[in-house]
């Protein structure tokens, strides 16, 4: 009775255990949030198999980052080369002389972070765009003839990830599907397939950091588990 009691009374005296941090995932290691927004600059490459023809989509992206886990902003990509194209030339075109699919688009992006620890991250994204497609045709007399832009719009879910070699340097890997939309469906059927990316990746805010508070360039600190 005396040992029941003496344990009552060290759990009145215990004093109460502080409530996990709103940021704690029970079962895994949080990140610190970063309570400001950041600026997100980013060149877009990706590379696609379009018409059996492998190709690379450039793009340049500009968004805001929320608490280093939810990103969105806006993009522009187009084709850095044409696509061939199965359809059917026009009257004026050469009819020996390739003829290529051609496209340009803006989209809007939202990105998502769904698991993540201090070396490596795993998120993501959805990009709506819209946008005008074209073909260009050489012509008998050398000159090239564009078919009138058609609109289209695209959707592209994709997952991507993340590891950082050093606090402010690492590479990471995407792929996804582009789908045109709002478009016929030869054309269609021309332009949707699977999209990937490598990239190296600089982080420049914590390149800063490491510069500012001159400490050792390629360090560890900060991305080993505890």
């Amino acid at each position: 009775m005396a040992g029941l009691l003496l344990l009552a009374q060290a759990a009145r005296a215990a004093p109460p255990q502080a409530a996990a941090p709103a940021d704690t995932v029970v079962g895994r290691r949080s990140v610190p949030r970063i309570d400001h927004r950041r600026l997100v600059v980013q060149y877009d490459s990706r590379y696609s198999i379009l018409n059996r023809h492998f190709t690379t989509i450039n793009g340049l992206k500009l968004g805001v980052e929320f608490k280093n886990r939810f990103r969105t902003g806006a993009a522009i990509y187009f084709l850095s080369t044409g696509v061939p194209t199965r359809r059917a030339r026009p009257e004026n075109a050469s009819p020996t002389a390739m003829s290529e699919l051609r496209f340009r688009y803006l989209a809007g992006y939202a990105e998502y972070v769904l698991l993540e620890t201090p070396r490596w991250e795993i998120s993501t994204n959805l990009q709506l765009g819209m946008g005008s497609t074209y073909v260009l045709y050489p012509t008998p007399e050398g000159d090239f003839f564009k078919t009138p832009h058609l609109f289209m719009g695209v959707v592209e879910p994709s997952v991507a990830a993340h590891i950082r070699v050093f606090r402010w340097a690492g590479f990471g890997a995407g792929a996804g599907w582009r789908q045109p939309v709002l478009v016929a469906p030869s054309i269609q059927r021309e332009l949707n397939g699977p999209v990937f990316y490598v990239r190296a990746k600089l982080f420049l805010g914590d390149l800063i950091k490491v510069v500012r508070g001159r400490q050792r360039l390629f360090t560890q600190e900060g991305l080993r588990s505890e």
